[in-house]
């Protein structure tokens, strides 16, 4: 079996090197997803650069559309991020269980969000037209609809990624919920 490592910043190109030391500065560490990426000379600008375009979502709309992806594609790595990122963003741990459930009975316009995301994933793109009309008439736009499927596709990058290699979660773990919800 072949085991994945995440290389080091000496084991990564000069431009890597410099990502690595901008991530250590601004987080105070480099996530493990971020670093192996970097085994790649191209591919960790590339994914931050797509992780921290402009978007017409707020961070917390992100981070709903984050954490149900995720659970939705099985990723305990991008599960474990994304619940301590929620929380920075001011989800409560109970809300984070719902959000990676796919609903948020605590906000209106985040429930109709998340029920999108989740149809969007869960259906490969062709999301319910229940799920579809719920989050045109919560507010959001067609502009926002396009930034939802760049999120989840952001988000499905490092969920596969995670999903293939398995290397270690560098973030405290996210409690295991068993889904029983009908996408």
């Amino acid at each position: 079996m072949t085991t994945f490592t995440v290389p080091n910043r000496g084991e990564v190109s000069e431009n890597n090197q410099a990502i690595f030391d901008h991530l250590q500065k601004g987080l105070g560490f480099v996530p493990n997803l971020y670093a192996y990426y970097a085994k790649n000379e191209t591919a960790l600008s590339d994914y931050l650069a797509l992780q921290n375009r402009k978007s017409t979502l707020k961070a917390k709309e992100r981070e709903v559309i984050n954490l149900v992806t995720s659970q939705i594609n099985g990723c305990q790595y991008c599960q474990a991020a994304h619940t301590a990122l929620g929380k920075m963003n001011g989800f409560t741990e109970e809300q984070i269980m719902e959000l990676r459930k796919g609903i948020a009975s605590f906000d209106r316009q985040l429930d109709a969000l998340v029920k999108f995301a989740a149809s969007i994933v869960a259906n490969k793109g062709k999301a319910s037209q229940e799920s579809k009309q719920a989050f045109f008439d919560a507010g959001y736009t067609e502009a926002n609809m396009i930034d939802v499927v760049i999120v989840i596709g952001d988000k499905t990058i490092s969920n596969y990624m995670h999903n293939l290699t398995g290397f270690e979660i560098d973030f405290p773990l996210a409690q295991p919920i068993s889904v029983q919800t009908v996408w």
